[in-house]
C-alpha cells in the first residue's frame, strides 16, 4: 500500500472523527430527528454510509479507471484539492458547532442560531463546498475517472443548499440579509 493511499485514508478518518466527536460534544438535548425516519431520510443515510465505505475501500485497495499512465500532475492537483476540501469542511464544521444537523434531518432546531462568522462570513455552505472538493480531490489523487460521477453531485448539492435556504429564510429573519452579502459555495463567485 502506498504512502499516498494511507495519507488519503487518514484524511477520511480525520474527517469522520471530527464529525462524530462534534456530534456527541455539541448534541442538543432531546431527540434531534423524528422517532421514525422517513423513507427519504433512511435512503439518504444509507447512501452516505455506502459512499463512505466505497471511498475507504477504494482509497486503500482499488485502482479504478485510471485517467493517465503518467499521473503525477493529476495526483498532485488531487492531493491539493483533497486537503483544501478537508480543511474547509473541518473548519466549517467546528465553527457551526451545535447548529449543525444531519443532512437527512432537514429541520431547524428550536435552539439553533444563524452562524455568520468565520468561514460562514464569506460562504453560506462551506461544508458542502469542502466535502465536494474532498471527494473530487480524492478521485484525482487516486488518478481515477470516478471523478466524473462525483462531479454529478454538484447539482444535487446545489438543490439541497437551495432547499435549506428556503427553510433558513423562514426560521431566521436575518437570513435574507446574510444571503445578500455572501455567496453560496465559493467566496465572491457562486
Amino acid at each position: 500500500m502506498s504512502v499516498l493511499r494511507v495519507v488519503l485514508f487518514l484524511g477520511l478518518v480525520f474527517h469522520k472523527v471530527v464529525w462524530e466527536v462534534l456530534k456527541r460534544k455539541n448534541g442538543n438535548p432531546g431527540p434531534r430527528r423524528p422517532q421514525k425516519l422517513t423513507h427519504l431520510a433512511r435512503a439518504i443515510k444509507t447512501t452516505k454510509v455506502l459512499i463512505l465505505l466505497f471511498l475507504v475501500i477504494q482509497t486503500l485497495f482499488l485502482n479504478l479507471f485510471p485517467i493517465a499512465e503518467n499521473s503525477r500532475g493529476i495526483r498532485i492537483a488531487g492531493i491539493a484539492v483533497f486537503f483544501l476540501g478537508l480543511i474547509i469542511a473541518v473548519i466549517a464544521r467546528i465553527q457551526i458547532g451545535k447548529n449543525w444537523i444531519d443532512l437527512e434531518d432537514f429541520q431547524v432546531l428550536p435552539d439553533q442560531s444563524l452562524v455568520t462568522n468565520g468561514v460562514y462570513r464569506h460562504i453560506r455552505h462551506p461544508i458542502y463546498t469542502g466535502d465536494l472538493l474532498l471527494v473530487i480531490g480524492l478521485q484525482l489523487a487516486l488518478n481515477s475517472w470516478l471523478v466524473l460521477p462525483f462531479l454529478l453531485l454538484i447539482p444535487i448539492v446545489y438543490h439541497q443548499a437551495a432547499a435549506e435556504e428556503v427553510l433558513l429564510t423562514k426560521a431566521f429573519p436575518d437570513y435574507a440579509a446574510y444571503r445578500a452579502r455572501t455567496r453560496r459555495f465559493i467566496p465572491f463567485v457562486v
